[in-house]
């Protein structure tokens, strides 16, 4: 039975390219919240996003059931920033009788500085399309993100 990986990690903490490497590794589909709301609104969502996010997830979530009933790997890149996010993403599978591993991409703060900076440039020099995130972003996020728990996670990934 193919499973799904869920990816839990800070903004830029290297979850993506974590989760490009699983890919690869395990034969499966990436689905990415970020991918869908850049390619359809680039950096403007605005005051929308978050209602946004949450109908993207929902849908990624229903997808994510019809992919692994064909015998695919999943691997679900958003970040899982809260304890109930986690919860509920893993009770969604196990009523489905579908396994699942959540992956954490572990960071110190110095790191996420440097890495937050670096893409920022790469932003601004359209080397590549991600979310631009300033201080005062990056201040918000920190804050939204809640460090899992050694029982919530079955792959810790020290960055």
């Amino acid at each position: 039975m193919a499973k799904v990986i869920l990816i839990c990690g800070k903004i830029c903490s290297g979850k993506s390219t974590y989760a490009e490497k699983l890919r690869l590794e395990n034969k499966a589909v990436l689905l990415s919240v970020d991918e869908i709301t850049l390619a359809l609104f680039e950096q403007h969502i605005g005051d929308k996003h978050d209602e946004y996010v949450e109908k993207t997830q929902n849908y990624l979530f229903d997808k994510s059931v019809e992919i692994i009933e064909t015998g695919m790997n999943v691997i679900l890149d958003w970040g899982f920033w809260m304890k109930e996010e986690r919860a509920f993403a893993r009770e969604f599978y196990k009523a489905r009788n579908i396994e699942c591993e959540f992956h954490y991409i572990d960071i110190c703060d110095e790191t996420w500085g440097l890495r937050l900076r670096k893409r920022n440039d790469a932003i601004l020099a359209e080397e590549t399309s991600a979310y631009y995130v300033d201080d005062n972003l990056a201040a918000k996020f920190g804050a939204l993100f809640e460090m899992p728990d050694k029982e919530e996670i079955d792959v810790w990934v020290r960055q």
